[in-house]
């Protein structure tokens, strides 16, 4: 059992992650933006630590900033919950550089699947259903032609996304054309990707969602 963990993250998912570690006898690190201060995961955590201005660029989405932090206070993970730095293969190699454990997949895998599209091909190949969808979109003309094609609502996404961060609903062309050069900003300022592609969107639709823990060691 590791004695320390830094939480890469904030809100519900932060409290969700403390509150767990704390009852299974593990100090907790909280990191922390300037506008949020104090929020609820900065309370519970043991410890907490500053990391940046209120725009998740300059705080949440530092990596260099979090790993700052995680070996200044001694933790021996780092658990980033998901979104943000949870996709960020390069922050998952710089922790195992470290000699810090990355609570999630290897570097590898999450470039595999880290990206968007190249996710949904790789579920193509195995033969899992999908929502009707495009590939990384070229240009505007391109979208509009994947827009009719698929069927409207469609579901502009930042293929490098997370976080609920570069995600537009449009029901019209208008919407599509505003919305793609919206979308290629948020990921390129957020995630310095600008791709985006775009999915068939589903009125009035149930999440179901089904999670899968390994041990890092084959179990599943």
């Amino acid at each position: 059992m590791i004695p320390k963990l830094l939480v890469a993250n904030r809100g519900e998912i932060a409290c969700r992650v403390i509150r767990t570690a704390r009852r299974l006898g593990i100090q907790t690190v909280a990191v922390f933006s300037e506008a949020d201060r104090l929020a609820q995961h900065v309370e519970d955590a043991d410890e907490a630590v500053c990391i940046g201005p209120a725009a998740a660029r300059d705080s949440y989405l530092r990596a260099e900033h979090i790993m700052e932090v995680a070996q200044s206070t001694g933790a021996q993970a780092v658990h980033p919950g998901y979104g943000f730095l949870s996709e960020n293969a390069a922050f998952a190699e710089a922790c195992e550089a470290a000699g810090i454990a990355f609570a999630g997949p290897t570097a590898d895998q999450i470039r595999r699947f880290g990206l968007k599209h190249t996710s949904r091909e790789i579920a193509e190949q195995c033969g899992v259903p999908l929502l009707p969808g495009s590939g990384l979109l070229a240009d505007a003309e391109e979208a509009l032609r994947e827009a009719r094609r698929v069927g409207w609502p469609v579901m502009l996404k930042a293929t490098a996304g997370g976080g609920g961060i570069g995600m537009r609903l449009c029901r019209s062309e208008e919407e599509l054309l505003d919305g793609l050069a919206a979308v290629q900003r948020l990921g390129a300022a957020n995630f310095r990707d600008s791709g985006v592609f775009l999915e068939k969107f589903v009125e009035r639709a149930r999440h179901v969602e089904v999670q899968i823990f390994g041990d890092g060691r084959g179990q599943v």
